[in-house]
């Protein structure tokens, strides 16, 4: 079989309705869309969520919760992340976001995922107390900014 032979299963394409073309067509005069009415107007139809003048779902329901413009963002860091810095280096969000481990000006978290091997100082604005413990085991220093 070569690709110029190739067709589709019979009974598996089937052609498209043509509508507007002529009463012999039977699908002629309204094309289909019914008599007058807002649905056969063209660019007529309800918009989503319109349920006829009543008073729309999204607004019977009550709104919940709120955003808390006082909430703290950090950008968070992991232990093995770390393994970038050389031993005795000391960390802080500059030398973070040199490496790439971070983007912008936020606040700082180290957090305790994975094995710290080397000695290293770390100062950033905040410390789970698993990354604490796995900096201190392993020889360094955890300074809160």
């Amino acid at each position: 079989m070569k690709p110029h032979e190739l067709k589709p299963a019979p009974g598996s394409h089937k052609k498209p309705k043509r509508i507007g073309r002529g009463p012999g067509s039977g699908h002629g005069k309204t094309s289909t869309r019914g008599h007058k009415g807002q649905k056969a107007r063209s660019g007529g139809g309800v918009s989503r969520g319109f349920e006829g003048g009543q008073m729309p779902l999204q607004r019977r329901l009550p709104k919940r919760g709120f955003t808390n413009i006082l909430r703290k963002q950090y950008s968070v860091v992991n232990i093995k992340d770390l393994a970038l810095f050389e031993a005795d280096e000391a960390v802080n969000p500059e030398s973070l976001k040199e490496k790439g481990l971070i983007k912008g000006r936020q606040s700082v978290k180290i957090l305790g995922e994975g094995e710290l091997t080397k000695k290293i100082t770390v100062k950033a604005h905040k410390f789970s107390q698993a990354a604490i413990q796995k900096i201190e085991a392993s020889g360094g220093k955890a300074e809160v900014i």
